[in-house]
């Protein structure tokens, strides 16, 4: 069975049913947008996000479930797309998960406007049923994406990030949505209950990892979803690389923010570049503080009575460590 199969066991009948409320919640009068959100349901990808929002409600709740959990998760689902359909106009890409893009297909314009409609539908499921808690935790995390992502622009035009920039970056970035959704499964069966700010530091240490392992795939030679070396090519600082310049000689270091800066479209000083990194202990680097991330989230799920949910979320913690794309 895959690993993905596995996690799911004790929640295959939420995600299920989650799938039609899902579907639902994005239904629209206009033939056009209909045409488009149905296009992108059909394209989901390995649906992580609702799956920790249902294993950690049923976590904290000895197996309880409740419809704010499924509203819960439909948001979260809704506010991501929101947020991929329109980071792919910003990176101008034309795919997203093997498939076209929504701006390759229906131009930016309409993708802009998809992506204001899902965030609207998001904001509008949680304000009809008065989940405001609800949304308080997901509006925070929409507002520190944001932030995250400026904040990369920012830092990627000078070159000048140190580890604790970087961390802050990929903190907001990636792992606050993740955060988002553990919280967000606790309150929603346990409002107001420590679970709740338990969860979302579970969250975000699995979602620092995550960032973590995306970077290492940078320099790795396998076929994954992303060729090697493209962070190096968009200038973005990945942890392997933050690492080694702050050790490098003046000389390397120049070097090295010499090659990112005027020769990131040279494919053989790239490949350098790499190799640079790798021979200086960056990725081993990464990978020690990556593991640490993933001890101290396994640390919190340990303070919780073992049961399926519990063994599905520590399989989802090494599923986020050991996955090939």
């Amino acid at each position: 069975m895959k690993i993905v199969e596995q996690i799911k066991q004790p929640i295959a009948y939420e995600m299920e049913l989650f799938e039609q409320k899902f579907q639902l919640s994005m239904s629209s009068k206009v033939a056009l947008l209909n045409r488009i959100t149905h296009y992108i349901v059909n394209r989901k990808g390995k649906q992580m996000r609702p799956m920790f929002v249902f294993l950690v409600s049923k976590m904290v709740s000895n197996g309880e479930i409740s419809e704010r959990t499924y509203r819960g998760a439909s948001v979260i689902e809704l506010i991501h797309t929101a947020t991929l359909v329109h980071d792919d106009v910003v990176d101008d890409s034309n795919r997203r998960r093997g498939f076209f893009s929504i701006n390759a297909l229906w131009k930016n314009k309409i993708a802009v406007l998809i992506g204001d409609y899902l965030l609207s539908k998001g904001l509008l499921l949680s304000i009809d049923n008065n989940d405001f808690d609800l949304l308080k935790i997901i509006s925070i995390a929409v507002r520190e994406m944001s932030e995250g992502e400026l904040l990369q622009i920012e830092k990627a035009r000078k070159l000048d990030i140190t580890e604790a920039v970087y961390y802050e970056i990929i903190r907001q970035k990636t792992a606050t949505l993740i955060a988002a959704c553990c919280s967000l499964g606790a309150a929603s069966v346990k409002p107001e209950s420590q679970h709740v700010e338990t969860m979302r530091k579970f969250g975000e240490l699995i979602g620092m990892a995550f960032q973590i392992k995306d970077d290492l795939f940078d320099y790795s030679e396998d076929q994954i979803g992303k060729p090697t070396g493209i962070d190096i090519k968009e200038q973005k600082m990945t942890l392997p690389l933050i690492y080694v310049l702050n050790q490098a000689s003046k000389k390397d270091k120049s070097w090295l923010i010499n090659s990112i800066k005027n020769h990131n479209k040279d494919k053989a000083r790239v490949k350098e570049v790499i190799a640079f990194v790798k021979n200086n202990d960056g990725l081993d680097y990464a990978v020690q503080k990556m593991k640490q991330f993933q001890n101290e989230a396994l640390q919190i799920l340990r303070t919780y009575p073992e049961s399926d949910y519990r063994n599905s979320l520590e399989l989802m913690v090494n599923y986020v460590i050991d996955r090939k794309k």
